[in-house]
């Protein structure tokens, strides 16, 4: 069934609902943006929600980093944080007095009830299962106690939970956007607790009381929340309500088939950001995790929202594959504009060249640098590749590259054909690409030796490298009186 045939009444409602306990990593990132996908392409709203009720580890902090990364990442939502919405506060720890008043109704109808087991207790009932090699499982102790037993046990016992009442027999169904037809014995499930002792409501209970209030009508999450869903349905049910229709996508693995961690090179979203990632790179990458059109691999932004749809997300786990990421970077440096890659390019260069502090008025050293860009942008797979790249345009060559020079550097004809080369191109009355590319050629055939021979050891002289974009662009940008200068300081190199 696709996920076009699954819209109730047209309207299309998601939402990202992260808990603030860290940077959002690519895990985050993805569910973010198959949910804003889908809103986009059913024309629908994309909610952000933010799931704080965890007070240990939560922090403002991350939060705003949090909310950086869907930024940056172009996930903008129409009700969130900042902007409000008709359905805020969108902070769960801003509504607990609502999780309080529908806990308070389950326990009126008879559908939750109060637990009062202490925690060496319930660690016990876990050891035993575990020794009769059982998965761990509430006893249901406290859903039979007597009124007058009850009732001693919540004046004497203050560390009270409320466990919801799970039907102990049949099974729940639902149709899975992505996975198909799913079943849970409900025998197999525990009264899982909804209310902890210190007023907070856990992740069941206080997700299902947003959707509902929220109208959120497609909830779209990682495989690992599978297994939470019955509970949710069954405390929808218990409400009287209508569940969303669920899709649950694929987790992400290491190419070792392992949980993706840092171990695989993953980072947070902010700090691919730092390292010289594009967005749309990003985005194009993190949509292919467990999503794809035909053997299509480069889309922009208004292609995935107008192929993306919950029917081609696969049920096998997606692999992350960081040379995968690398060369989709790579592939939009070289389609950006020139100007955009010279603003991000430019804060790296400055850190790495402090006399390199350019302002408006400085038009020469502006040119200068947008033309050595210009050069080295075919070639770079992340912006801060163009530090380590750019090096020979900022600073004089020390030293050559030992292999190269071990092979350009020798002998009298190699003396000569640089010697030739500099007076060639110190006459030079127009020093641009067209003209320098004549001056390489003429001396080749001159010296009846290959092109090669003569734009080898140039290269060598000019940059110290073996390997660098096309010698003319590279000379042009130099320029003549840098050339020249480093072309008499080979020849001194091997005399």
């Amino acid at each position: 069934m696709s996920s076009r045939e699954t819209i109730v009444n047209g309207a299309v409602r998601v939402r990202f609902a992260p808990s603030p306990t860290g940077a959002l990593h690519l895990g985050g990132a993805r569910t973010a943006l198959f949910n804003w996908l889908f809103a986009k392409h059913f024309d629908g709203t994309f909610v952000l929600r933010i799931e704080d009720t965890d007070q240990e580890r939560s922090t403002q902090e991350a939060v705003e980093t949090i909310l950086k990364g869907l930024s940056w990442l172009g996930i903008y939502w129409e009700e969130g944080p900042r902007d409000g919405g008709p359905f805020e506060p969108y902070f769960q720890t801003q509504r607990l007095h609502i999780y309080k008043k529908y806990a308070e109704q389950l326990i009126k109808e008879g559908k939750a009830y109060y637990c009062y087991c202490t925690t060496d207790e319930l660690k016990k009932e876990r050891e035993k299962a575990a020794k009769n090699k059982a998965a761990p499982k509430y006893n249901k102790k406290c859903r039979f106690l007597n009124a007058e037993d009850a009732k001693e046990l919540h004046v004497s016992r203050r560390n009270k939970v409320l466990r919801f009442k799970m039907p102990e027999e049949g099974k729940t169904i639902f149709n899975d956007l992505c996975r198909g037809e799913v079943k849970f014995e409900n025998e197999l499930l525990d009264d899982f607790i909804i209310m902890k002792s210190d007023g907070f409501p856990t992740y069941n209970f206080a997700a299902v009381v947003d959707d509902h209030l929220m109208e959120i009508s497609h909830v779209i999450r990682g495989d690992d929340h599978l297994s939470n869903t019955p509970r949710q349905i069954q405390i929808y049910q218990a409400f009287g309500w209508n569940p969303p229709h669920f899709g649950h996508i694929p987790m992400i693995l290491g190419k070792d088939k392992a949980r993706l961690s840092k171990r695989h090179g993953a980072q947070s979203v902010t700090e691919y950001a730092k390292e010289g990632f594009l967005p749309e790179a990003m985005v194009n990458f993190l949509a292919r995790l467990g999503w794809g059109h035909k053997d299509q691999e480069i889309f922009s932004r208004k292609e995935l929202i107008e192929l993306f749809t919950l029917d081609k997300v696969t049920n096998s786990p997606a692999v992350f594959d960081s040379d995968k990421l690398t060369w989709l970077n790579s592939h939009y440096i070289k389609e950006s504009l020139p100007e955009r890659i010279f603003d991000l390019a430019l804060p790296y260069l400055e850190k790495a060249y402090p006399k390199l502090k350019l302002d408006d008025k400085d038009a020469a050293g502006i040119a200068y640098l947008k033309k050595v860009i210009t050069v080295l942008q075919e070639r770079l797979r992340l912006i801060t590749d163009i530090v380590p790249a750019s090096e020979y345009f900022f600073k004089d060559i020390t030293s050559y590259d030992e292999k190269a020079a071990a092979k350009h550097f020798k002998g009298e004809e190699t003396t000569k054909i640089l010697e030739d080369l500099k007076r060639s191109l110190s006459e030079l009355k127009t020093f641009d690409k067209p003209s320098i590319e004549d001056v390489f050629k003429g001396l080749a055939e001159k010296l009846k030796v290959k092109l090669g021979g003569v734009i080898h050891p140039a290269r060598l002289a000019l940059t110290g490298r073996a390997v660098t974009p096309g010698m003319y662009d590279v000379i042009e940008v130099l320029g003549k009186e840098k050339v020249i200068e480093r072309l008499e300081k080979a020849i001194k190199f091997m005399g």
